[in-house]
């Protein structure tokens, strides 16, 4: 099915500035694999990870300082807070879906075959369907804002330290693995790994407390994306290398949103990676990565907000998002559309 950009305000002499916006997004894709802005991507996706990649990478190359977005409107509505005089909007894309009447061949329900006329021709009926289509919209960080204070809202890092800390955190992650976790003694540098014959995760033991959730989370984004289950799914044979940047960017998005020190990850073997791969294939790597990201990201808040619930009541526990949302929230969410 197509999907149709719309863009009312523009007049058609000059280019649209949802087709500006989505060359920018082209050319992102390539430049945000040189380490650097790779690193700073990874980054904000982790406070921004219920939005598309796109968005994620428009609100990157726009505001890299960014850390929570709002529409002109909602913060005032919602927050008694207006846009500073002379801030430059952030602009990223919106779903807008459009009804569309098509002609579809009238099939039997039995064979599943075309039904077709005295003369021989395929019946034919009128289907309406909705059709994907995004708009532009423009959002505005807080720091671009002025007003009232914002409502006190525990972060992930805060909540960590209110249920126990990081016992409580490893028990949390290790509910996220689809398979099995062992500690055991391993020879060599490798501090753990996941087993597809085995189906299994092994820790090695005596690491410290913040590079054994490393080493968990990435081992399970590993057991996520390519068991062998997985494998036997894909169309195209996956390298070693891209199973390898597929875990570290999904563990190092997760240890960013979980406020542990990723100081030591380095990706400056990420442009070399990327080099020689197609824009198709570098969005599709920025999209399980967000997607994958995402979802251990809410698992583990929702969890510790049910920690946090259960220790200290209801009204903390509501306070546990990371996150202002406003337009943004109808923008590009990963359970809705996204480009």
């Amino acid at each position: 099915m197509d999907t149709k950009i719309i863009d009312q305000e523009q007049p058609a002499q000059k280019k649209t500035q949802t087709q500006q916006i989505v060359e920018q997004l082209e050319k992102g894709v390539s430049e945000v694999f040189e380490s650097d802005q790779y690193k700073q991507y990874l980054q904000v996706m982790s406070k921004f990870h219920s939005y598309s990649y796109n968005n994620i990478l428009l609100i990157a190359m726009q505001c890299p300082g960014a850390t929570m977005v709002a529409g002109y409107e909602s913060w005032q509505r919602l927050f008694k807070r207006h846009v500073s005089k002379g801030e430059k909007a952030i602009k990223i894309l919106a779903p807008c879906p459009y009804k569309k009447i098509i002609l579809q061949d009238v099939t039997d329900p039995v064979t599943h075959q075309p039904i077709r006329d005295a003369q021989g021709e395929v019946v034919k009926e009128k289907v309406q369907i909705m059709v994907p289509a995004f708009r532009p919209v423009s959002v505005f960080d807080v720091s671009q804002t002025e007003g009232e204070p914002l409502p006190e809202m525990a972060t992930v890092q805060e909540l960590i330290g209110e249920v126990d800390g990081f016992d409580t955190l490893q028990e949390i992650v290790e509910s996220m693995a689809p398979c099995a976790i062992y500690h055991r003694d391993i020879e060599g540098t490798a501090k753990g790994y996941f087993s597809p014959k085995e189906n299994e995760i092994v820790i090695k033991n005596g690491l410290a407390q913040q590079q054994e959730i490393k080493t968990m989370i990435h081992e399970i984004a590993h057991s996520l994306l390519h068991n062998s289950e997985k494998m036997k799914e894909s169309k195209t044979k996956i390298s070693r290398n891209d199973m390898e940047v597929q875990a570290e960017s999904v563990a190092f998005t997760v240890c960013s949103a979980l406020g542990i020190d990723t100081s030591d990850y380095s990706f400056g073997y990420i442009a070399g990676w990327s080099k020689d791969k197609e824009i198709k294939e570098l969005k599709n790597a920025l999209d399980l990565i967000c997607d994958t990201a995402s979802s251990m990201i809410f698992h583990i808040e929702n969890k510790l907000t049910e920690r946090y619930e259960e220790k200290y009541g209801k009204k903390h526990g509501e306070s546990a998002s990371i996150e202002i949302t406003g337009e943004m929230e109808k923008a590009g969410k990963r359970k809705g559309m996204h480009m």
